[in-house]
């Protein structure tokens, strides 16, 4: 049974990865897919809005459809749409072609989102240790080469379809073969329900949502105006300025990387509230730099404070409600696309109208209203580390071979 833990853990962990390397593939080259598609900046943040509106769409849905289907089934075949969608956003010709491909993106991508982070957390309680943060190190990963990749195709100036063919070539078919091994987490134990009944109290999950919204508040901060910031407002060169976003994935990786170590040793609530200081922290450093080595510093202190949250937020959604995880997670999955509409947008404003400094103050107070919930992130009866990790149940479910 341990084998088809590992198992389970390896192909999710890959999931993660390509998930990662997918959407990095496609909102890195928004650019040009603007130029290739003739789409004007007036319209461009309408296609933009619509992804993640969608994608908290089949969010919703997911938690539905897995009363009837087990999330290892909706992670199999929303992914290869996904990966389809992005070679369809790269191949078209017309606007309407366009708004298909990222239509398909954006719903199959809240399916895909909610079905990892559920078997993500139902392995996690087989295993009765963190390792939620690993899986996200993977998709810091997959990020990191996707992007790397976006570049390589922009510097050739090849086409978009060119860029992408490869990566889906690839991944469609080792995500599908990976998809075998995926494990889906038992009934949580009697004991572990707290009184709570089988059912999600959106009050008490209301705390996790907001701290998902302000996280991604934060993430998208630095995904969208930190090459700007550093540019216009610390005064480096351009080359210089794309290399924040950079710095932020790789100090992402790191600590999601090490995180599940602190997580066992002291717990989810001190990795939390410390991921928390640092973060804001980071917000602080880049408001008040004096020039773009030290904004620099600031945002990588913003990828070591940030990387923690929304895994031990979607963690804490599967000890809240063990008997109800996969609602829970379901909902709390919808505001990861809330704080990626609020984000930009009230950072544009507030840097427009008031100043780029004063703007990055905003999102360091949202992140810090974190430690009023941290609280929320307790691990109350499988606390992970410290001599309170559980022993590894043989109850793990069933794995998807034989659907």
């Amino acid at each position: 049974m341990t084998d088809v833990l590992r198992r389970g853990r390896a192909s999710l962990a890959f999931s993660f990865f390509a998930q990662g390397a997918t959407f990095a593939l496609l909102v890195t080259r928004i650019p040009a897919i603007q130029d290739r598609y003739g789409v004007s900046d007036a319209l461009l943040p309408v296609f933009l809005a619509a992804v993640p509106v969608l994608a908290g769409v089949g969010s919703v849905t997911t938690e539905q459809l897995v009363k009837r289907i087990r999330p290892s089934r909706l992670l199999r075949w929303s992914q290869p749409v996904v990966l389809l969608a992005l070679l369809g956003a790269g191949a078209g010709g017309h606007i309407a072609e366009l708004a298909v491909a990222l239509g398909a993106f954006g719903l199959a991508v809240g399916a895909l989102d909610a079905s990892m982070n559920m078997l993500g957390v139902s392995l996690q309680r087989s295993y009765g240790r963190s390792i939620m943060l690993s899986f996200h190190a993977a998709y810091s990963l997959g990020g990191i080469l996707g992007a790397s990749l976006a570049w390589v195709g922009a510097h050739w100036h090849l086409a978009l379809w060119v860029s992408y063919l490869p990566v889906v070539a690839l991944l469609l078919p080792a995500t599908l073969v990976g998809s075998r091994w995926y494990v889906d987490g038992g009934p949580a134990p009697v004991g572990e329900e707290q009184g709570q009944g089988a059912g999600v109290v959106f009050k008490l999950l209301l705390p996790l949502c907001l701290v998902m919204t302000f996280a991604y508040i934060g993430d998208s901060t630095v995904s969208n105006w930190s090459a700007k910031y550093l540019k216009d407002v610390l005064g480096s060169s351009e080359q210089l300025a794309t290399v924040p976003y950079n710095v932020y994935m790789v100090t992402t990786l790191l600590g999601r990387t090490i995180g599940d170590f602190g997580v066992r040793r002291f717990g989810a609530v001190a990795v939390v509230r410390l991921g928390t200081l640092v973060a804001a922290g980071g917000f602080a450093v880049v408001a008040s730099a004096p020039g773009a080595w030290v904004g620099m510093l600031g945002f990588t202190l913003l990828g070591l404070g940030l990387c923690v949250l929304v895994p031990q937020t979607f963690a804490a959604a599967g000890r809240l409600f063990p008997g109800a995880s996969d609602a829970a997670i379901a909902r709390l999955n919808i505001f990861n696309y809330v704080g990626f509409l609020i984000g930009s947008p009230l950072v544009g404003a507030l840097g427009d109208g008031w100043s780029y400094r004063g703007a990055m103050l905003v999102p360091m107070v949202l992140v810090l209203v974190t430690l009023v919930y941290a609280r929320s992130f307790a691990a109350q009866p499988d606390r992970y580390g410290g001599g309170h990790e559980r022993p590894r149940t043989a109850d793990v479910g069933r794995g998807s071979n034989g659907l």
